[in-house]
């Protein structure tokens, strides 16, 4: 079973994220991540279903998903190339103004260096390429002890902290 980091831990991956063909056959059993368009157009049928969480792809907003926060427990933004960087905009967007307190992970192209950041911008999970270690991007979590701006944790900057 695949890998994943969870809350700085690696654990199984209970997820499997679904696009293109096999979303045209009939969904598998257990938990399933599903593109932005598949689940809006199939919202009622995939709640009643259960086990279902939706990905963004860059461009796709996270107001499109505004009133149905209530119904996923995990939302996975795709990062298709490491220099694309609109996800990190999507998680903050996700944790301070609509108030998400799921998991949000990030998947594709999720290098070690960008963790620490994007951790600081509300993302909790993290699918590693399978060309790198997980291990050494678990550790890629604590390079800075010591961060001065403000953060979707904690706001403050340093020097407003006791």
């Amino acid at each position: 079973m695949d890998k994943v980091i969870i809350d700085g831990a690696i654990v199984d991956n209970l997820w499997r994220r679904l696009e293109g063909e096999s979303l045209e056959n009939a969904l598998p059993e257990g938990k399933i991540i599903v593109p932005l368009a598949y689940w809006q157009a199939n919202r009622d049928t995939l709640i009643a279903r259960g086990e279902v969480a939706v990905w963004l792809a860059p461009g796709e907003e996270p107001r499109d998903l505004e009133d149905d926060l209530q119904q996923l427990p995990l939302i996975a933004i795709h990062f298709p190339a490491f220099k694309d960087g609109r996800g990190y905009s999507y998680a903050r967007e996700l944790r301070t103004r609509y108030g998400f307190k799921g998991e949000i992970r990030a998947t594709g192209d999720v290098l070690r260096d960008q963790l620490f950041y994007l951790q600081r911008c509300g993302f909790n999970a993290f699918e590693i390429r399978s060309d790198r270690s997980i291990e050494d991007a678990l550790a890629g979590l604590k390079d800075f002890t010591v961060s001065y701006q403000g953060d979707v944790m904690d706001p403050r900057p340093i020097y407003r902290r006791a």
